[in-house]
């Protein structure tokens, strides 16, 4: 059975930093584009970082330079560095793992996580 649980997000102030972690089972993340989501209220989900099985990464403009991600092949684990925490960055963050060669095109059916919540004050 195909899971991915998130864990770390919380409540920080604004600068603050935090670390997710999706931790895989039922499937091996090496050989996946894995990506983290986010949704903030009454905004559609979005994708705002991703990486492929060779390390690449890409990072959607707001996060660029904030935001780190990583994988753990060996841990079976996908990470999220948040740094440089904005008010803005409120929402609830989701892991995705991408069907499908790379990273590029749609993200049609991807495994979801259940989401963990961050939530950053001024």
């Amino acid at each position: 059975q195909v899971q991915l649980v998130e864990s770390g997000g919380g409540s920080v102030q604004s600068g603050g930093s935090l670390r997710l972690s999706c931790a895989a089972s039922g499937f091996t993340i090496k050989t996946y584009c894995m990506g983290w989501f986010r949704q903030a209220p009454g905004k559609e989900r979005e994708l705002i970082s991703a990486i492929n099985s060779g390390y690449g990464t890409i990072y959607t403009d707001s996060v660029r330079g904030r935001f780190t991600i990583s994988r753990d092949n060996a841990k079976n684990t996908l990470y999220l560095q948040l740094n440089s925490l904005k008010p803005e960055d409120t929402a609830i963050y989701y892991c995705a793992a991408k069907v499908g060669p790379g990273c590029s095109g749609q993200w049609s059916n991807p495994f979801w996580g259940q989401g963990t919540q961050v939530t950053v004050s001024s």
